[in-house]
């Protein structure tokens, strides 16, 4: 019995960061951005009160409605998020506290950029067992709460905004989630993408803030050179797995970390830039939050057909990187 989405949604916060407004705050400029990363513009969530939470019970309520149920019947929440709350509880109890799913159980998952293709795989085991039948599984970051923006190389990258999808059993044998591969690197994945602080190495202190920990830090050129390879490997490594060729793919739906990378990731692929989802321009680096965004922007425009075929592929802090091969229902 294989998982198939069968609903989905999205969340992105009014404000708008354009590169011009980042002009005033950094050495930088539009053009230099652009030519880049391929971003013009990312949303941030400035109330300070509302948190990944906020913008994951938002989807969540979305997704209750697109799909016609009582939160009471989802059986899980999964959240992937770098950016919860809180320490704990997590950012899927509170999302379930939200909606009042009552009936459920929940819990975060941390593969940052990777987090919601992990999440999914995670969440689809759960409905290949029989164990359930109405899974939510989220993807969100208030990326703003840890960008410095006194940094060019990070606070150009990255926005706030929330993706999710439900999770059921697929109602024909060939069709939902039909292979996936997962993927680590701690041992070169922990030198180059980052946040020092905030847990329980360096718990947060003046020592902390003075040195500005609390803030994401990466070694840009080694990301890049990491994500195009493992991105492209995966990708290539699902299609052969399961004899696809790039005119068999309706859609490759890749982490949206840059345009450069996304291009890279495809043209290694053989895939047309027809065929590749792309919003970096946007929104930026939403980290969990991009391929469900992207996935609720297919379905939002009427292009998910029955039977389409999606390559889903993440690279995140860790080295965490993924795909997933499903076939629309």
């Amino acid at each position: 019995m294989k998982a198939a989405i069968t609903a989905t949604a999205k969340y992105l916060p009014d404000s708008v960061l354009s590169n011009r407004d980042l002009e005033k705050l950094l050495d930088t400029t539009d053009e230099w951005i652009v030519a880049r990363t391929g971003i013009t513009e990312r949303r941030i969530l400035r109330d300070p009160e509302k948190a990944t939470s906020y913008m994951c019970g938002e989807v969540a309520r979305q997704l209750l409605e697109k799909r016609g149920i009582e939160a009471g019947e989802i059986e899980l929440i999964i959240v992937a998020t770098m950016t919860p709350d809180m320490l704990f509880p997590s950012t899927a109890c509170l999302t379930q506290s939200i909606i009042g799913a009552v009936n459920a159980w929940a819990f975060d998952l941390n593969a940052a950029c990777s987090g919601f293709v992990f999440a999914l795989n995670t969440a689809a085991r759960f409905i290949e067992s029989g164990a359930h039948k109405k899974i939510m599984v989220i993807g969100a970051d208030k990326m703003s709460s840890v960008l410095d923006f006194s940094d060019r190389s990070t606070a150009i990258l990255f926005g706030d905004g929330a993706g999710g999808v439900i999770l059921e059993p697929a109602g024909e044998e060939g069709y939902g989630i039909l292979d996936s591969r997962m993927y680590s690197d701690g041992t070169t994945g922990k030198e180059h993408l980052y946040m020092l602080a905030g847990g329980s190495r360096h718990p947060a202190s003046h020592e902390t803030i003075d040195n500005r920990m609390h803030f994401i830090r990466q070694d840009g050129r080694q990301v890049f050179k990491s994500a195009v390879i493992s991105m492209a490997d995966v990708a290539e490594e699902i299609m052969k797995r399961n004899s696809l060729q790039a005119e068999n793919i309706a859609y490759l739906v890749p982490h949206q970390a840059n345009q450069r990378i996304i291009n890279a990731t495809a043209e290694r692929m053989g895939v047309d830039h027809t065929k590749v989802v792309s919003n970096v321009a946007r929104y930026g680096n939403t980290t969990a939050g991009t391929i469900p965004i992207c996935l609720a922007e297919l379905d939002e425009q009427g292009k998910l057909h029955r039977g389409s075929n999606l390559i889903l592929v993440s690279f995140g802090a860790g080295y965490t990187w993924g795909g997933i091969y499903m076939k629309w229902q």
